[in-house]
């Protein structure tokens, strides 16, 4: 089964509660999200060879006192054997016509409701932005990053960037100020 057959067989209102009760703090922002999913309608799925994967996590995996869980939606392909996280893809880059040309991973249509593929789905989709141009022109300009950053010496490499143990110390001493 593919995204896009999950769109086609729901109307709206349904996706809508199971958008606002998923995501209560994006109600502000539902007609953004039945924008994105009437678009989608008639979208042409394009073939990927990618397949999209929820899975829920705990939230607060190193603080017993929180409780909670999320759904991180990413992408596998398809050819390749399972081997938990590198065959893990970020997929919210991904024009839209892939998204609805991908599989739903076996174990998303065994744990998640029809429903709730969706509604996940468009969270993600919409999650740099509510149109392709706006995620198309974020991804460029990380592009451009990427590349600034590449065509440093040595030295502005060294002098612009911290190592991950430095950004740690940082943000450990900015939590106890």
């Amino acid at each position: 089964m593919k995204l896009n057959d999950l769109i086609k067989s729901y109307n709206w209102l349904s996706i809508e509660l199971t958008l606002i009760q998923l995501y209560p703090d994006q109600e502000t922002m539902i007609d953004d999200y039945r924008n994105v999913f009437e678009k989608l309608t008639f979208l042409v799925p394009e073939e990927n060879e990618m397949s999209i994967v929820l899975t829920e996590y705990d939230s607060y995996p190193d603080d017993e006192s929180e409780v909670g869980t999320y759904v991180d939606v990413s992408g596998r392909k398809t050819n390749e054997t399972q081997n938990s996280m590198t065959d893990s893809y970020a997929i919210e880059f991904v024009p839209w016509e892939k998204w609805l040309g991908m599989d739903l991973a076996p174990e998303t249509i065994e744990k998640f409701s029809d429903l709730e593929i969706v509604a996940h789905c468009l969270y993600e989709m919409t999650f740099i932005g509510y149109s392709d141009e706006e995620i198309s022109e974020q991804f460029e300009s990380i592009n451009e990053r990427v590349d600034e950053y590449k065509n440093l010496t040595k030295e502005e490499k060294e002098e612009k960037t911290i190592s991950l143990d430095e950004l740690q110390k940082l943000l450990n001493k900015k939590g106890r100020s």
